[in-house]
């Protein structure tokens, strides 16, 4: 039974309208059309974004303009990446182009063109509180409770990570690198001064190229791993990022499992390889006006302690394989990864929701959440089963596979089918 409330009653009230659930927003719209059932939205950015702050000029998506927010499971849908080209004006001009890999700010249009034409997304909206009571769901803003539904789907994507290392350092002199766009009008003074980027992944390579296109002349980048990896893009590595491989992973003990997906991580947990072109080049072009690199590569480098110097600059402590070194920088650029953000259950639901042994959430095949007290109740996170439903819960690459299995799952029946017979590889 549904409690009387002035509250709006949902079908399903999904927090976070980034990719992974404005997939699921498209995916439900088409498939229970004309249902009278309806899906709500609610999340704190004033508008539709993916990693806003990280679109420096020239940066590039890593996966297919093909793997969209809904082709992969019905290419025929409206909100399609072709459809955008097309309905915008823009296919000729973005095939002529050549693109290897479309623009990010390209891919972050599509999304908000996808948006606009999507019901009940809700912007502006941070919440902070969801409880579970008869009847449903309930999500809090302020306090003020915003929806009811009777699933909830989990989808607030991931924060900055800055180490201890790392951490305590002045503002003026370190700063994460979601922030170097809005930085640099104020730390561009001394174009020569030493910059150094912690963090060897790609946002590591963008903010670093970004120094470099700034006019910054003496740039370190330091990274822990042997070599700045690059992506493995070989035909049987993304025959990693299909639904065969999907369920081959759920046919494996928890234990192997984990163990695959950690051994599969240069297929997607690297750097793309145009970008790493792309920064050579340049700095060899700008070699060839300097006489020097303007960017060194430092792999192989743990910062393990920081502090700072008698004329205000930051001192870089790191460990090497064999031994310990020390780098002076003016400036800190962090990009030493993400990490999921807390979900806002209150008190009570959140000791009935199932956690691993790492603390995340207990996830299942179908990405329902195990909780105690369901009741056909469902949650679902999107984004957050990494170990368990390999690299590409992390990433853009099966959006829509994902929130069709989450429909699937949700009512009960087969709304989409996917499907993936033709595989070469026997997974076992």
């Amino acid at each position: 039974m549904i409690e009387e409330t002035d509250t709006p009653y949902y079908h399903v009230v999904g927090v976070g309208a980034g990719p992974a659930n404005l997939s699921l927003a498209a995916l439900f719209q088409s498939g229970l059309s004309g249902s009278g059932e309806q899906l709500a939205l609610f999340d704190k950015q004033p508008g539709p974004s993916w990693h806003n702050q990280l679109l420096h000029p020239g940066v590039r998506m890593q996966t297919s303009w093909l793997k969209d927010l809904v082709s992969m499971v019905d290419p025929t849908h409206p909100l399609s990446f072709a459809n955008y080209l097309v309905t915008t004006g823009r296919m000729y001009a973005l095939m002529n182009a050549q693109f290897d890999f479309m623009p990010r700010k390209e891919y972050v249009r599509y999304l908000a063109w996808a948006a606009a034409q999507l019901p009940n997304i809700n912007y502006g909206v941070a919440v902070d509180k969801i409880s579970f009571g008869e009847g449903g769901f309930t999500v809090y803003s302020d306090g003020v409770a915003k929806a009811r539904s009777e699933h909830l789907v989990i989808g607030i994507g991931s924060a900055p990570v800055v180490p201890p290392a790392l951490a305590g350092l002045p503002d003026d002199r370190a700063f994460i690198a979601d922030e170097l766009t809005q930085r640099l009008p104020s730390i561009n003074a001394d174009l020569d001064a030493p910059m150094a980027v912690v963090g060897g992944g790609q946002t590591g390579l963008e903010a670093t190229l970004t120094l470099l296109n700034a006019g910054f002349t003496n740039i370190k980048w330091f990274g822990r791993r042997l070599w700045f990896e690059t992506i493995d893009d070989s035909p049987t590595a993304n025959d990693v990022y299909r639904p065969a491989h999907l369920r081959a992973l759920q046919r494996m003990s928890p234990v192997t499992r984990r163990q695959v997906i950690e051994r599969l991580n240069p297929t997607g947990d690297a750097l793309t390889p145009g970008a790493m072109r792309g920064l050579y080049q340049a700095n060899y072009d700008a070699m060839l006006e300097l006489d020097r690199f303007p960017i060194g590569l430092y792999p192989a480098r743990d910062v393990v302690s920081t502090g700072i110097d008698d004329d205000g600059n930051v001192v870089l402590r790191c460990q090497t394989p064999e031994k310990r070194e020390e780098y002076t920088a003016k400036h800190i650029v962090i990009a030493t990864g993400r990490a999921n953000v807390d979900v806002p259950f209150d008190d009570d639901l959140r000791e009935r929701v199932e956690t691993t042994e790492d603390g995340e959430l207990a996830i299942d095949s179908d990405y329902s959440v195990r909780w105690k007290g369901m009741n056909g109740n469902k949650i679902f996170a999107l984004n957050r089963a990494r170990l368990n439903h390999g690299l590409t819960d992390a990433n853009l690459t099966l959006l829509p596979v994902r929130a069709a299995a989450v429909l699937n799952s949700m009512f009960g029946r087969e709304m989409y089918h996917i499907q993936d017979d033709l595989c070469p590889v026997n997974w076992g």
